[in-house]
């Protein structure tokens, strides 16, 4: 599998995986437009600005790679699935010897993964953190396999179109794009869309299992991150047949524009600009098509670890990046083309975040959770609606 490393040093796997970017002189000179391949095999376009711009982050990456292993050497190795620190959240009473320790590890752990977790210890750390972990222990150690052997040959409307979408999922990837990634990413696909009829299989998670699979380096760990994303962190209906959770989040996230950028909704809403036709992608696909790649993983290091609200910070803050930009505009076009070029553009993940933490401010899972209710009924209405209307359009069809 691409990406796939010999046991090594760990430090050492860390420096060979963050290679520096070098232009050539004739580019430098020039200041045009460069292709060269970012850490996870994807072909990145940038001029010479963008390249400083990656190498900068890159030596990021390395020295929070050793605030890591000094914290594994003094706490010890897996030092943040310490019983003190994960069950803070859970409203267990601790001793007040722990106490300390416990609020202290958490905000260390919190602070570490907003920063970024270091290329070679993603996968483990996504792992622990996110819950898959804790899943996969729940059921026999073969149960992938199993599964994966037992729906082998069978067709169903959603590996109909899984098959369809494959050839589409990051094509021109080193490894996604061959028989083998193909393969990897069906039997992903394949195996969830039974494990869950109700979600079955939705366009847009080709592309997040495709990003897992490259990560987590195996089509099992893959499969058990995907099953507690769609399980556990994510909106339960994001991706069902009517797709109501993502057309919950389009509502909420509009909401929450109002709220944080009032200016940008104000003006928006004067031009009958509706942000989902810029923000259902980044819901469903969770900015795997719209960041770059080293960008998108860090958002994801914090949804693995704080939950969902951090694509509600993440959206908001692309939009609160180009705010005088924006306010400048006219023409919906004018809109879609400064969100797109903003977010491909965003090499930076420290610029994002920034701006999704500090500026946007404070929002809680439990805000989020009630404007998820309060959204509820009016989008069930509207899904009714519709079916009710296409419906009527049949039987109209069917009596000419």
């Amino acid at each position: 599998m691409f990406g796939i490393q010999n046991r090594r040093d760990l430090t050492m796997e860390l420096q060979s995986q963050i290679p520096i970017l070098r232009p050539s002189i004739h580019a430098r000179r020039a200041n045009i437009i460069v292709k060269f391949q970012d850490m996870y095999g994807f072909t990145v376009e940038g001029n010479v600005d963008d390249v400083n711009v990656l190498n900068e982050v890159r030596e990021r990456v390395r020295n929070q790679g050793r605030v890591w292993w000094a914290l594994e050497a003094s706490k010890g190795a897996n030092w943040y699935l310490q019983p003190e620190i994960l069950l803070i959240g859970g409203g267990i009473a601790l001793k007040t010897s722990l106490k300390i320790k416990t609020l202290t590890n958490a905000i260390t752990l919190k602070r570490l993964v907003r920063k970024g977790i270091p290329p070679v210890l993603r996968p483990k750390v996504w792992f622990s953190l996110s819950g898959a972990a804790k899943k996969k222990s729940t059921v026999p150690e073969s149960y992938y396999s199993d599964l994966t052997k037992a729906v082998d040959g069978m067709v169903t409307p959603a590996t109909l179109q899984i098959d369809h979408d494959l050839p589409r999922t990051f094509p021109g990837h080193p490894w996604l794009d061959t028989p083998e990634g193909h393969a990897a990413l069906r039997r992903v696909l394949v195996g969830y869309s039974f494990r869950d009829s109700d979600v079955g299989y939705c366009q847009g998670l080709n592309y997040v299992a495709a990003l897992l699979l490259l990560v987590m380096k195996t089509e099992e760990d893959a499969f058990w991150m995907l099953a507690v994303l769609l399980e556990n962190v994510l909106v339960r209906d994001c991706y069902t047949t009517n797709l109501s959770g993502c057309h919950v989040e389009q509502r909420v996230f509009k909401d929450l524009l109002a709220q944080k950028c009032p200016r940008i909704a104000s003006h928006l809403d004067d031009m009958g600009f509706d942000v989902s036709l810029v923000a259902t992608e980044w819901f469903l696909c969770l900015f795997s098509k719209s960041l770059p790649s080293e960008t998108t993983l860090r958002v994801w290091d914090v949804l693995f670890y704080e939950g969902a609200k951090v694509l509600f910070h993440a959206a908001l803050a692309i939009f609160k990046m180009k705010e005088n930009e924006l306010l400048m505009t006219h023409q919906v076009g004018d809109v879609i083309n400064i969100i797109q070029t903003t977010s491909h553009q965003l090499f930076d993940p420290d610029e994002l975040l920034t701006v999704a933490f500090e500026k946007i401010g404070s929002m809680t899972t439990n805000t989020i959770s009630k404007q998820r209710k309060k959204q509820e009924p009016a989008v069930m209405a509207e899904l009714d609606q519709r079916l009710r209307r296409l419906n009527s359009l049949k039987e109209t069809g069917k009596n000419t």
